[in-house]
């Protein structure tokens, strides 16, 4: 039997495989960014994976930066989840929430009309996700000490909401250059105050942000997403190891589940080596990985467990198809951000694939 196929346990949970589902926005909610029946087939398909990581949801209507993404801070989006929790549940799965602001990676259109908000006010290189003709980014505004104080309070709703809705756990977005990595790294944040500057004044607000979902939730059912390398919307630290370092040290003395850490195997100084040492057990792998490398990066104790995601879009059944060492499904990305099930359900599973021939 394959590494892949292992029980794990980490923090509360117990994962039957070694196969996470990562969180991929999708853009599939419904009016009021409400969870519908479609996305709770969807992650339905998906529930063999050990864990699924739900798409980004975001705290609240200023963290949001794309079209029809759910949120999880009103009645009727928790209302909207418990639909996809009781889904998943149904066929023997795990669900997190993933808890997510865009910051600065936002705009005015998606804001009504309001400027999204950041550590500092600088605007990001490139143009805004889904928007189309192409529109530069907007320099956002930089959140007073208040706002962000607010800002960790909606984290901590955003939990408790998670909970009435189902979830298993949470997990905090910490990657891809939104609002924690924004006040992380030394290149979008140059506050003065208590949120910028030293490393442990920049890792202030996403430690305080994790702080709201453990005093929910409890350690145990926490995790946080990373992206070392930095490579995501503008992103980017003078000291990576040295910040990522003191991040992992500060995530093992809370005792939470897990760190997620997207990156590439071909990084010219991968940090995720050094991120296990510090933080122990509780790391899982991504970034497009194959199955032979997701296996060795666990027989190598690099990893403790690895994450998929376009293959997962594309087959949901995949821990059954690496099993039996079965042909995938190929991803069709021009499907992943439309609306309807065509790309989105509607891929075939092994035995209906079989049929087929």
């Amino acid at each position: 039997m394959s590494i892949l196929q292992q029980e794990l346990q980490l923090g509360a949970f117990t994962l039957r495989n070694r196969l996470v589902m990562a969180p991929l926005t999708r853009c599939r909610a419904s009016e009021g960014r409400v969870p519908n029946d479609l996305m709770a087939e969807y992650y339905a398909q998906r529930a063999s994976a050990g864990l699924i990581l739900s798409e980004a949801t975001s705290i609240n209507p200023m963290g949001v930066g794309y079209p029809d993404t759910p949120g999880l801070w009103s009645d009727d989006q928790v209302e909207g989840w418990k639909k996809v929790t009781a889904a998943v549940h149904n066929e023997g799965g795990l669900i997190l929430a993933q808890l997510w602001h865009v910051g600065r990676i936002s705009d005015p259109s998606y804001l009504n009309g309001e400027l999204p908000v950041a550590p500092s006010a600088i605007a990001p290189a490139g143009h805004v996700s889904l928007i189309r003709p192409e529109k530069p980014f907007v320099t956002p505004r930089a959140l007073s000490v208040e706002d962000i104080k607010a800002t960790t309070e909606d984290y901590r709703t955003a939990a408790r909401n998670a909970k009435h809705a189902g979830f298993d756990g949470v997990e905090l977005h910490g990657a891809n250059g939104y609002l924690p990595e924004q006040f992380l790294h030394s290149s979008t944040n140059h506050r003065t105050d208590e949120y910028g500057g030293s490393i442990e004044n920049r890792a202030r607000f996403m430690l305080e942000a994790l702080d709201a979902l453990i005093s929910v939730w409890g350690a145990e059912h926490v995790g946080l997403h990373l992206s070392p390398q930095g490579d995501a919307h503008d992103a980017g630290d003078s000291t990576p190891l040295e910040t990522y370092s003191y991040l992992a040290e500060q995530c093992k003395q809370r005792g939470i589940a897990f760190i997620f850490l997207r990156e590439d195997l071909k990084a010219n100084k991968r940090l995720t080596p050094a991120i296990k040492q510090v933080f122990g057990k509780g790391i899982i792998a991504n970034q497009e990985l194959t199955k032979a490398q997701a296996e060795n990066l666990i027989q190598t104790g690099t990893a403790d467990a690895v994450s998929f995601g376009r293959l997962f879009i594309a087959n949901p059944d995949l821990p059954e198809r690496f099993a039996k060492d079965a042909p995938l499904n190929e991803p069709i990305p021009e499907t992943f951000y439309a609306q309807g099930s065509e790309g989105y359900t509607d891929y075939p599973f092994l035995d209906n694939a079989a049929c087929e021939i």
